[in-house]
């Protein structure tokens, strides 16, 4: 039976999880004394050990005979493609002008979001560049990481295929205009990232060994009980994390191994003319090992990965793609102006929300996962004591993966013409885009490959420590290593077998985090809107130091009495 961690408002000398106000951050009274550390060497052998036992069955099933498929995963595959088929009638159910139940949710959550903060994804772009900066950063306060780790952490998870081959999808099917409705869906994404990231922070729960648990799942489950709605709370947070831990294991997991081995044996393929298709195994297993190394360390290892790896990823493909726009520079103004343009036409406003909003959601989880909650989980464990400060940070997710990643590819593929070349019809996603570069920089596919499989390994650590708070919220601390252990062998099995309805089945549970996430933080944001409110009168008078103003010498200005006598 599934066990969630709920209890009532007076419970007595073991605590309850309650929000915290601007000036301070629940902890946990001590429950029990932990166990002493376990070698880290140790524990990801045994985790690999126990990951690479079913899953190297599976995989030698698989490879033994490449043209059949095992009889357990076309069970399995019997089995999702009856749940798919039901689950995507209701959740993709046309409301009208073809834009299904889910993509209206996450649209109209976007908008209420924005209204409801005052267009704080707008006034509070500036505070935020100063705050990921560490401007405000206090290595003192309760967390696991910093706002840039938080940042790169959420990043990770959404930087990836969604911008290699979601986009171009998207430009295909509906043009140049569907640039703009991508953007624009990008922007309204901001305040909906804020939204849940500050309620994150608000009712995240800080350990005695300081390790940080907190996301949808908390404040669903606490936030609602405060407003006398303890049931629904307990309900809508046990969906969110059953819903995220299936999510994680097919979309954050195996989807992300499999699309990133088949583009590295076609690349390996047309380089030496050796076809290592039947190799996923070794690939999985060098991936398995990687990943494995991170996630064993937590979040502060997946922090420390993810500060260097997306950073360097982005600036890459950013410098890539301002070199191809740069070679056709003059043409620039005018497709800018065919974007807005075409943005308005019939064919534009069904292409550009059925290409981006519709099939991007399908795969990429609208790129920047802006209302799912996913992101979440990682700003909760961002050190600070002010959770709105934290929510801020996290609404330049979207902006970083959707209006910079997402538009650097949309103008590559619109400005080398290669989504109208004869000679390309019927190619699409990853190899239209690498099409695309090769078009100018002929080497760059080489260098795309390496790029989607950073990114595939960015995600999945991630995904990893997603999943593991949500397992952690249903099933306690203890249990953790299981899921380690089942995540490592879903990245080898990922790697060798065809899981069709399987990927699709895990995609629409991670759509289907947003129909609780969403609802929840609506209820929940008056609390949010009060602590913007107190946060940003606080921030505008001049309340509020700045690192930049303090020497190591001087550090009473960031004591909490220092912060609420402002």
């Amino acid at each position: 039976m599934i066990r969630l961690p709920f209890r009532r408002r007076n419970a007595g000398p073991q605590g309850t999880f309650r929000h915290a106000t601007p000036g301070r951050t629940s902890i946990e009274p001590r429950m029990r004394q932990g166990r002493p550390a376990r070698d880290r060497t140790a524990m990801l052998l045994g985790l690999i050990g126990l990951a690479a036992v079913p899953a190297a069955a599976m995989a030698q099933a698989a490879d033994a005979s490449l043209s059949e498929t095992p009889v357990a995963l076309q069970k399995m595959e019997t089995l999702f493609t009856g749940l798919v088929d039901w689950m995507a009638g209701w959740l993709f159910f046309d409301l009208g002008m073809g834009i299904p139940f889910i993509v209206l949710w996450l649209i109209a959550g976007a908008i209420f979001f924005t209204l409801r903060m005052g267009f704080i994804n707008i006034r509070a772009f500036r505070h935020a560049m100063h705050v990921v900066r560490g401007d405000y950063d206090d290595p003192r306060e309760h967390g696991e990481l910093t706002h840039f780790q938080a940042l790169t952490s959420a990043l990770s998870a959404t930087v990836g295929l969604g911008n290699i081959a979601g986009v171009t999808i998207a430009v295909t099917a509906g043009g140049a205009g569907a640039v703009f409705w991508m953007l624009a869906a990008g922007i309204f994404g901001m305040s909906s990232k804020f939204v849940e990231c500050t309620l994150a922070q608000m009712y995240r729960k800080v350990h005695p060994d300081g390790r940080v648990s907190g996301g949808p799942m908390q404040y669903l489950s606490q936030g609602l009980a405060e407003l006398r709605m303890p049931r629904v709370g307990k309900m809508l947070g046990g969906l969110f994390a059953v819903l995220c831990v299936g999510g994680c294991l097919g979309g954050g997991n195996m989807f992300q191994v499999n699309q990133s081995f088949e583009l590295f044996a076609s690349t390996v393929q047309r380089a030496t003319g050796t076809d290592i298709s039947g190799q996923g195994w070794l690939f999985g297993l060098a991936m398995m090992a990687l990943v494995g190394v991170v996630i064993v360390g937590g979040i502060k290892r997946i922090g420390q990965a993810t500060s260097r790896l997306v950073p360097t990823m982005c600036g890459l493909y950013v410098l890539a793609s301002l070199f191809v726009i740069g070679t056709h520079v003059t043409e620039v103004p005018a497709l800018l102006a065919q974007i807005f343009r075409d943005a308005w036409s019939g064919h534009a406003m069904g292409g550009g929300f059925l290409g981006v909003l519709v099939v991007g959601v399908q795969r990429a989880v609208f790129s920047n996962e802006a209302g799912i909650g996913s992101a979440a989980i990682a700003h909760a464990a961002a050190k600070t004591r002010e959770p709105v400060r934290e929510g801020i940070v996290a609404l330049l997710g979207p902006f970083v993966d959707t209006v910079v990643i997402c538009l650097m590819t949309a103008l590559v593929i619109l400005i080398t013409g290669v989504s109208t070349r004869s000679d390309l019809q019927g190619v699409t996603g990853a190899a239209l885009t690498s099409e695309a570069f090769a078009s100018v920089i002929g080497w760059f596919p080489y260098v795309l490959t390496l790029a989607v499989m950073l990114f595939a390994y960015s995600t999945m650590i991630s995904w990893s420590y997603y999943g593991e708070r949500c397992w952690e919220f249903l099933f306690g601390r203890r249990w953790t290593f299981v899921f380690k252990g089942l995540f490592l062998g879903c990245i080898l099995l990922g790697a060798v077998a065809d899981l069709g309805s399987i990927l699709s089945f895990s995609d629409i549970m991670i759509l289907c985090m947003a129909l609780p996430n969403i609802a929840g933080a609506m209820l929940l944001s008056g609390k949010v809107r009060s602590a913007l409110h107190d946060y940003w009168g606080r921030y505008r008078a001049g309340g509020m130091p700045r690192r930049t103003n303090w020497s190591l010498g001087d550090r009473a200005v960031f004591e909490p009495s220092a912060i609420q006598q402002s």
